[in-house]
């Protein structure tokens, strides 16, 4: 990355739930501009309770969330596992939601919704519902919604863990596309080495009990990247790697 300037880091956060339950111990994480950093580990070890901690979706226990640069309104975008849309808004509609919820009118944002709809594959869709949407399409309205206001930092949990491995493939290959177009920074949590590797400059690999980063992976393949780079010797070394450390995770866990 050319610009190493922080653009976030979680300087040792932890998060009890209930006095009790530790999901975070001493959680620390820099994040830098433009970066495709993927949160990869088992079941249980934080990985969404990170991303709401950077979200603001809840509150640190002890340690902080810190914006080196500031943070301002729009500048998080956030993709969950659910597309979590309106059923009784047209696919326009659910795209300007961001928009609407500042009281911009539509009229105001035709052109930023339209580019949304263009740049997440939904042309023609514009005035279908939900209802007569597949998973996948579903998935890419709420992708259109998370980057129409092209904010700094796009959070997304677990987006295509419900979806099926071709459908999965292209959103993938899809999303690499839209991150390009609209230079934001992206923090992926996953459950799929092959997704992690597929997606990301980085790799931070956690393990539970108590949820904390036991290391991270660089993966140096250039971007943009295809069906040759899944292909290749070099996509197979990383996702190498990328298990063996899953597995210590795992076995930290244990």
């Amino acid at each position: 990355m050319e610009n190493q300037t922080e653009i976030l880091e979680m300087a040792h956060v932890e998060k009890t739930f209930g006095g009790q339950v530790v999901a975070l111990r001493d959680m620390q994480l820099v994040v830098r501009p433009g970066d495709f950093l993927s949160l990869l580990g088992p079941s249980g070890c934080g990985k969404s309770t990170a991303l709401r901690l950077i979200a603001g979706l809840s509150q640190p226990t002890r340690g902080k969330i810190l914006w080196p640069g500031g943070k301002r309104d729009g500048d998080l975008g956030v993709v969950f596992q659910e597309p979590t849309l309106m059923p009784w808004a047209t696919v326009a509609q659910n795209v300007w939601l961001p928009f609407r919820l500042r009281g911009t009118p539509f009229s105001d944002v035709a052109e930023e919704v339209a580019r949304a709809l263009r740049l997440g594959g939904l042309e023609g869709f514009e005035a279908a519902y939900p209802r007569e949407l597949s998973g996948g399409m579903k998935m890419r309205v709420s992708i259109a919604r998370a980057m129409v206001t092209k904010p700094k930092i796009i959070l997304m949990d677990e987006p295509f863990a419900a979806l099926d491995e071709i459908t999965r493939f292209k959103l993938n290959n899809d999303l690499l596309h839209l991150k390009a177009a609209i230079g934001c920074t992206v923090i992926f949590v996953t459950h799929s080495v092959f997704e992690s590797v597929f997606l990301s400059n980085r790799i931070v690999v956690m393990a539970a009990r108590p949820g904390r980063v036991i290391r991270e992976l660089a993966v140096d393949a250039p971007y943009p990247r295809d069906e040759v780079f899944r292909t290749s010797a070099d996509y197979a070394a990383y996702t190498r790697a990328a298990s063996e450390a899953l597995q210590d995770a795992i076995g930290v866990a244990a």
